[in-house]
């Protein structure tokens, strides 16, 4: 799983020549000023099969931008200095992913220099079927607890969230949190579904910044894997 989130701009207001102390909201610590909400500057909006296609150049370099080197949720560890190229694998694993049944993307758009909508960040996964291809590399990781819901359909996997570094550590809690928003729009007309997910054992950034956007890892049970196993499985209801 990876998890990099967008900053949000600082807003700066200028003052008339010759003005002197501003108005007491200004003259607060910038620490205690109220954040303007990202929502004012992301919008969020599916991409179709087709726009997925079109636009993979920039979500490669989204990914290239955002994203450290652990591998996707369904990918076999790479060593550390692999000779593909990462962009290139994420690009490629993304166009077999988009074949799946029920696969959804999302993206978080900006006004860029010339009006032109710029990728900010993306959410993507599909819903977990027990008798698909995709069940394989995840039936080990799921307790008991969950198939059922596996096998009705009810789970959701998100495969990636790619955001930038600020949405990672600033105002996690908050709804508008860019990286909520798309996770929750994958969720939203899924009512009763689970959101699922792998988390590297050893990437504890992502694991914190995911915990701090409501992701829990359940109680274990006799079918968890082994604290030596390589990743960890997270919900989301």
């Amino acid at each position: 799983m990876t998890a990099r989130m967008p900053g949000h701009p600082a807003i700066t207001r200028s003052r008339p020549p010759g003005a002197h102390g501003g108005s007491a909201e200004e003259r607060q610590p910038r620490a205690r000023r109220q954040r303007t909400s990202p929502q004012e500057g992301q919008i969020v909006r599916p991409l179709s099969r087709c726009q997925v296609d079109d636009r993979m150049g920039e979500l490669g370099e989204l990914y290239a931008r955002t994203s450290s080197c652990e591998p996707g949720i369904l990918d076999p560890p790479e060593p550390p200095q692999a000779d593909v190229d990462r962009c290139v694998a994420f690009q490629r694993r993304l166009a077999g992913l988009v074949r799946c049944p029920g696969f959804e993307l999302l993206v978080a758009e900006s006004a860029g220099p010339s009006g032109t909508r710029v990728i900010t960040a993306c959410a993507f996964g599909f819903p977990l079927r027990g008798d698909g291809p995709w069940w394989q590399g995840l039936e080990r990781y799921l307790p008991e607890s969950l198939f059922r819901p596996a096998a009705s359909g009810r789970l959701f996997v998100v495969a990636d969230i790619l955001v930038e570094h600020r949405v990672r550590t600033h105002d996690q809690s908050r709804e508008w949190n860019l990286a909520r928003r798309l996770q929750r729009g994958l969720l939203g007309e899924r009512r009763g579904d689970l959101g699922v997910t792998l988390v590297d054992r050893g990437d504890a950034d992502a694991y914190r910044a995911l915990l701090s956007w409501g992701w829990r890892c359940l109680p274990a049970d006799s079918r968890r894997p082994s604290r030596s196993a390589s990743r960890r499985l997270l919900v989301l209801v």
